[in-house]
């Protein structure tokens, strides 16, 4: 199923209030036209995130509580964010699902002026909602049903049989989030996500079951609402969820993914220090008990205040709380994955030489059944091939024995790539750069094509011995234009295989050598092969 994409406003949409503010604003001379900072003392404009519009029936009881008036403009979180670091005057304050990625970005902070104060109000955690059928679909595959996770996600969207709508990662939190959950849960470290965590990200599997996108969460639930046929379910806020769920004649089942959720906790963020007096009205109103109920019951997100009971909805216990990422480089990244996510391709060229034979050819076997969905481990449901993906696999030994390519669009495409693993032809000599050479025409041709990231993986267990010298491949490999060669070469070490040879490889191309020699641990081949997943060149 294609993607969706959900074409943005050209404008943030604004409250009347705001509107009338920004009218009376355009109709001062350009010399009294004011900042924030000059604004009327008896309000607060507020940048918000998109789905804080349904706070709009308790903001007159604010109003007439406090003496002072919110006028909430809204717009995505990173992008409200972005905003409020290039345009300090701009607005009195920031109200945000959360101020994770500014705190990131805070060194943009003008330096003569203190950071924001912040007070959370309330907070929901990003989840998973799904169609119940979809949700009974997901535990049967599962090997634990009773404790779902992304790892379970990720392995049914790269399968075609899981799909969902999400929050465009560059604008939203909601999607942001959803990102560094999965990305946190394929590393498998437990902590925050780091540069090399991500740089083989193992997220285009569970990409590929994206068929459903929208600007910010809330637009995401209106587009779902018109069209539930478009996505099996929505990750975003639980809170966006459940109210969806209000409006919908099949509610979504609500999981919290066990390997990890994102909170957001909804900050009160003072951008002008002058407004203080202003800004402690409306935090003391809001942060009230009997305003915490109001809070809670009108927009089901979780009380700050634990002494407020809580709805039935909401009594569940939280899952494991994840570390947003500390690096603003790791953010970037996770949002380069999403907006770059595409069926890629992967070149697998395989020694076949005579001595594979016997126990060597068996594991490259079972490593490549692995990696067609009969690994149920974490990490093999994270960097299995993936709906969309193209596999073209080589068998080499004196020369390129046989090249055929599989589009991987159900379980006979992955079942054909095993069975022509399973040939028992073998050749007496190792011409490891001639099937480099190979391996290049064919993503040189994918590059062209423009289908996504391609990889090289290239696997022996010998010397070369025959075909291309190290010498002509360079020569016609620096001959290719710059995108072929910006397609990494990465190369796995089995056997007795000549590390430096291999390494030289890697160092040419911009990939690595990995080793499955001699020495290592059971698995290390599987492990190698699962190592190169995730990480083409566009």
């Amino acid at each position: 199923m294609r993607s969706r994409r959900i074409r943005p406003h050209t404008t943030p949409a604004v409250t009347r209030a705001a509107a009338a503010a920004l009218a009376a604003a355009l109709a001062l001379t350009a010399a009294s036209c004011t900042t924030a900072l000059e604004r009327d003392e008896a309000a607060l404009h507020v940048v918000a995130s998109s789905e804080l519009s349904d706070l709009e029936p308790l903001l007159a009881g604010l109003s007439e509580a406090t003496g002072v008036r919110i006028d909430l403009e809204y717009m995505g979180t990173l992008e409200a964010t972005r905003v409020v670091l290039e345009q300090p005057d701009r607005y009195d304050a920031a109200w945000l699902a959360s101020d994770a990625y500014f705190q990131l970005r805070s060194g943009d902070w003008p330096e003569d002026r203190p950071l924001p104060l912040r007070e959370p109000i309330m907070s929901t955690p990003v989840v998973l909602g799904l169609r119940p059928e979809a949700a009974d679909a997901l535990r049967r595959t599962a090997p634990d049903p009773d404790h779902l996770s992304w790892a379970d996600v990720a392995d049914q969207a790269a399968a075609g049989t899981l799909s969902y709508g999400m929050a465009d990662p560059a604008r939203s939190f909601s999607g942001l989030a959803a990102m560094v959950g999965v990305a946190t849960a394929a590393a498998g470290t437990g902590t925050a996500l780091r540069a090399d965590d991500v740089a083989c990200n193992r997220l285009g599997g569970f990409l590929a079951g994206r068929t459903l996108e929208a600007p910010d969460s809330r637009r995401l639930a209106d587009a779902y609402r018109a069209d539930p046929a478009a996505a099996d379910g929505l990750i975003g806020y639980e809170s966006v969820l459940l109210g969806l769920n209000e409006q919908l004649a099949e509610p979504l089942e609500i999981i919290q993914p066990q390997d990890g959720i994102v909170m957001a906790d909804y900050p009160l963020m003072l951008l002008d220090p002058r407004r203080r007096t202003a800004f402690d009205a409306v935090v003391g109103h809001l942060t009230a008990p009997r305003t915490q109920r109001e809070l809670m019951t009108t927009t089901l997100r979780r009380p700050v205040d634990p002494e407020v009971p809580r709805l039935d909805v909401l009594r569940g216990e939280l899952g494991n709380a994840l570390y947003f990422p500390g690096d603003p480089g790791v953010v970037d990244q996770l949002v380069a994955a999403a907006r770059d996510a595409g069926p890629g391709t992967t070149v697998l060229a395989l020694d076949f030489s005579r001595s594979m034979r016997g126990g060597r050819i068996a594991e490259l076997r079972a490593t490549l059944g692995g990696l067609a969905g009969q690994d149920r481990s974490a990490t093999g449901r994270f960097v299995r091939f993936y709906r969309g993906e193209t596999v073209v696999v080589l068998r080499f030994g004196r020369g390129v024995l046989e090249r055929r390519e599989f589009a991987v669009d159900d379980a006979a495409s992955l079942a054909g790539i095993e069975a022509f693993a399973a040939a028992d032809e073998f050749d007496g000599g190792t011409a490891v750069w001639s099937a480099l050479e190979e391996a290049y025409a064919v993503a040189s041709d994918a590059v062209a094509a423009g289908d996504g990231p391609v990889t090289v993986v290239l696997m022996t267990d010998g010397e070369n011995n025959s075909g291309t010298t190290p010498e002509a491949f360079t020569r016609r490999y620096e001959a290719l234009p710059a995108e072929v060669r910006a397609v990494p070469a990465y190369t796995i070490r089995y056997g007795d295989a000549d590390p430096a040879e291999l390494t030289r490889i890697a160092d040419l191309t911009g990939g690595r050598m990995l080793d499955a020699g001699p020495g290592t641990d059971d698995g290390a081949l599987l492990q190698a092969f699962q190592e190169t997943r995730g990480c083409g060149a566009g």
